[in-house]
């Protein structure tokens, strides 16, 4: 989900921060540091040693918000049920899911509506204890288990306050930014287009609103051509309409529109099977990112040269539900997914159990699990971000933590202290390494493509990695492809900036990952290639 940051500060959303306005290679992220300058990861290279070698095609399972499945660059990488046939309405292959051809949509119905906007979670949880503790006072008899519940329900409505009165002043300032900015534009007698920064500095603003209008536009213009600059107005204003209209509204549900037993966690079969939805965006830009077919001419070339990309669309405009989550690992293990891509994230969770149970079945299944970390600028070790590698029990003590799993934070192009991408999430235990997140062009629906940023472009840059070594290198499990990643890291001798209790504060990447560097295909190769040599 995007965040826009609160006007005054910047009107570029947190997926488009400028942290560097160096202009970078399309294809950055695959390059390599000697060679080219940038701290990519060395995919280029990685090929190079893996000349010759024959490889075997890896299904990846990207859950997220719908795939562009007949995007040019997507179209001959998407994985293919064999064993369905499209379009007769019946489950060919007995599977549960009817007409699967390329993956499955858990938030729609077999009458083939879709879910388009959600709740956050926050606001879901609120709507359950609401009721209950509305009326509670400090001197309230309650039992343990209530008391429990009652703290964590004043901490949600203190997190959800906080979220509402942002979305209530982006909404208001928003959309009379834009309507200021559109009534300059229509008296310029200009298409947005052809719109200059001259015509801003030649235009005589006619009231105060304007005034300030002009001046914010003219600050951003300074360094963003107009038609951007528009675009993220109009996201913005599409943000924060969102979050006021849907993602902080109690009154708003559209569970009846899946139609299931929503408190039923052991249901899975339900949904369709559109798997691109109405706002696919966010999932073809990280399928692309994965897997876009290399060397064809067209657009960008994927981390990933043999792989199949099976779309399980579970997250909508909002915070993704625990029970899809949980039935989006089981359905893509179950259909041959070796590799899962997950670039979601929340802070709260209403069923962690299901969620606990299905990566275990994907850890049972040899299914390694990739994870973006999140884009609050926070320490995971301290500020939980759903779902996670650790177990937990009813009372959210930790009690094992998954092999399969690899937790993703984002890094920039950057040679200085700006490596980090200043949106990232890190963690000394929690955030197992860093990948390219920053400009990261990728393919987007109806066969287009955009630079986005953050750690949800950071993650499929590593599930590229570990579907390449998997491909590869077949005999190798989950747990040995997650242990390869993280030793072949390249590691970073200065120190990068991170956000610590609202403040900046330097620190080596080792103090804020597992791992301590960025991954590196050419070093993943050459490290797999020593484990399967020595095993012979």
């Amino acid at each position: 989900m995007k965040f826009y940051a609160i006007l005054g500060l910047s009107l570029l959303s947190f997926f488009g921060n400028a942290q560097t306005k160096k202009t970078n290679p399309a294809n950055w992220y695959n390059l390599d540091y000697q060679t080219d300058g940038v701290r990519g990861i060395s995919t280029e290279k990685a090929y190079e040693l893996l000349q010759g070698r024959t490889s075997t095609p890896v299904i990846v399972g990207v859950l997220d918000g719908g795939v562009d499945y007949q995007h040019e660059d997507l179209k001959d990488v998407m994985w293919t049920n064999a064993k369905e046939k499209a379009g007769n309405g019946k489950d060919d292959d007995g599977n549960g899911y009817i007409d699967d051809l390329h993956g499955w949509n858990f938030i729609g119905n077999a009458n083939g509506e879709n879910v388009h906007y959600d709740n956050l979670e926050v606001t879901r949880l609120i709507r359950v204890y609401e009721p209950k503790y509305i009326s509670v006072l400090p001197s309230t008899p309650l039992s343990e288990a209530e008391r429990r519940e009652f703290v964590a329900y004043q901490k949600m409505i203190g997190d959800y306050t906080s979220k509402l009165d942002q979305a209530n002043f982006g909404n208001i300032n928003y959309g009379r930014l834009k309507e200021e900015v559109d009534a300059m534009v229509k008296k310029m007698g200009k298409d947005v287009k052809d719109v200059t920064k001259e015509d801003f500095d030649n235009f005589t603003a006619t009231s105060d609103r304007q005034k300030m209008a002009l001046r914010m536009a003219k600050r951003e213009l300074s360094n963003t051509p107009f038609d951007k600059f528009y675009k993220d107005l109009e996201d913005g204003v599409k943000y924060f309409s969102a979050q006021t209209e849907y993602h902080l509204n109690k009154s708003y549900d559209p569970r009846h529109i899946v139609g299931d037993n929503y408190d039923d966690a052991s249901e899975r079969y339900y949904g369709n099977a559109d798997i691109k939805g109405p706002d696919a965006d966010h999932g073809t830009h990280v399928a692309g990112i994965i897997a876009a077919k290399r060397k064809n001419g067209i657009g960008i070339d994927g981390v990933a040269d043999n792989v199949q990309i099976m779309g399980v669309r579970l997250v909508p405009d909002g915070d993704e539900r625990d029970k899809d989550v949980a039935n989006g690992i089981r359905y893509a293990v179950d259909n041959g997914a070796k590799v899962i891509n997950m670039s979601f994230g929340k802070g709260y969770v209403y069923n962690k159990k299901t969620v606990d149970e299905a990566v275990k079945y994907a850890e049972e299944n040899d299914v390694l699990l990739v994870h973006a970390a999140g884009n609050d600028s926070k320490d995971n070790d301290i500020v939980n971000n759903y779902p996670m590698k650790y177990y937990t029990d009813s009372l959210g003590a930790i009690v094992g933590e998954a092999t399969n799993w690899i937790t993703v934070g984002a890094t920039s192009s950057g040679l200085d202290d700006d490596l980090l991408a200043s949106f990232s999430n890190y963690g000394y235990k929690s955030v197992d390494v860093f990948a390219p997140g920053v400009k990261i062009n990728s393919t987007m629906p109806e066969s287009t493509y955009k630079e986005q940023d953050g750690t949800s472009m950071a993650a499929p840059v590593v599930a590229g990695l570990a579907a390449l070594l998997r491909s590869y290198y077949p005999q190798l499990s989950a747990k040995e492809v997650k242990d390869i990643i993280l030793k072949s890291v390249t590691k970073v001798d200065e120190k990068v900036k991170v956000q610590a209790e609202g403040a900046p504060k330097k620190v080596f990447l080792a103090e804020i990952s597992v791992s301590g560097g960025i991954v590196n295909a050419k070093n993943a190769v050459e490290e797999a290639e020593k484990r399967v040599q020595s095993e012979k």
